[in-house]
């Protein structure tokens, strides 16, 4: 009786796996090494993708750095040693893992880059908001804010930038001075959290409103630094409003702040179009195919791929989101992700 039991159990296990729906379907295991976990666009990236490379066929594995450059650069070197179909990358530091990339393609594994733009060596994709698009959406915003106040563009800002080891941020802060040279008389003061910290975040407000109370707009690269710039303008006994804010990549936590009156302005990151942009040309990642320049649709959003020294590159543009519309679906920071399952591009 024993060994017939086993006997059946045996067939059930070899049946399982011959019609497991997962089994059957998958072309492939992707790595995705992201850099944090501390915010809700890093933790989102990770179910976005997911998500969508399991529409186009592929199972995914993520591996988080910590922030640290030397986890990711030996997570790099472990998962070469497993040989997938595909690693999904977004650098810690866009100089320091220029090697582990192209050990990873010498090694026959396509690499993607996803949302940290590397121009430095060749990948096989990249995925990027636009971001210095992001930093002339902010400055538009911000022209305008300091306007309506005063009645001409001019006013002192403090903008906090992410780390200085992320090109995300680097971009942001391109697009939104190059735009504010236009008018001298705003000066802007820069200074970035180190490692994307919102407690770094809080204490440069802190320190800052101290040493320059006349701060008529504070900018923040992204939305959780807002959340500890917020707290630092309660603190110091100011209410919400009182001192102007803005911030960039659109989660959920910088909508709340946008519905308490705290933020005017959060510029969003394309989070669900960006991850899509990747599941849709897996399957020519994967195989090694000619991807086309050109304009396509991704979740209805117009993005233009072109073909870059680094490699195919596709650029998602942003939306400015305000009071007027934060509760607006479309955007990933309300947490409705896309019905439309996405396709393979031919």
């Amino acid at each position: 009786m024993k060994r017939l039991l086993q006997i059946l159990l045996g067939i059930m296990a070899v049946s399982l796996a011959m019609f497991s729906p997962a089994t059957a379907e998958t072309k492939g295991t992707v790595y995705y090494l992201v850099p944090t976990l501390l915010d809700e666009f890093q933790t989102g990236s990770v179910s976005a993708l997911e998500m969508f490379l399991k529409q186009t066929g592929y199972e995914m594995k993520t591996l988080n750095a910590d922030n640290k450059t030397e986890v990711q650069q030996s997570q790099m070197n472990d998962v070469i040693a497993l040989k997938p179909s595909a690693i999904i990358l977004a650098a810690v530091d866009f100089n320091a893992l220029k090697p582990s990339i192209e050990a990873a393609r010498a090694a026959g594994i396509p690499v993607a880059e996803f949302d940290r733009q590397i121009t430095s060596t060749p990948s096989d994709f990249t995925s990027v908001a636009g971001t210095v698009e992001i930093g002339h959406i902010a400055s538009d915003h911000a022209i305008a804010l300091l306007k309506n106040k005063y009645g001409e563009v001019k006013g002192k800002i403090l903008q906090v930038l992410g780390d200085p080891g992320d090109p995300y941020t680097l971009d942001i802060q391109k697009g939104f001075e190059e735009r504010m040279k236009a008018f001298p008389d705003v000066k802007i003061i820069s200074v970035p959290a180190m490692q994307w910290e919102a407690s770094n975040a809080g204490t440069i407000v802190s320190d800052q409103m101290l040493a320059n109370p006349d701060i008529d707009l504070i900018f923040l690269h992204a939305a959780h630094l807002s959340v500890a710039a917020a707290a630092s303008l309660e603190s110091a006994g100011k209410k919400p409003g009182e001192v102007m804010m803005m911030s960039s990549n659109g989660a959920p936590v910088g909508l709340d702040l946008i519905r308490k009156g705290w933020l005017n302005v959060e510029v969003e990151q394309p989070l669900y179009a960006q991850a899509a942009a990747v599941a849709m040309f897996m399957d020519k990642i994967v195989g090694k195919q000619e991807i086309k320049p050109g304009e396509y649709d991704v979740l209805g959003l117009k993005s233009v791929l072109t073909i870059e020294p680094w490699g195919p590159n596709i650029k998602i543009p942003g939306a400015a989101i305000t009071k007027e519309n934060v509760d607006d679906p479309s955007f990933w920071g309300n947490l409705k992700p896309p019905a439309v399952a996405v396709k393979s591009v031919e």
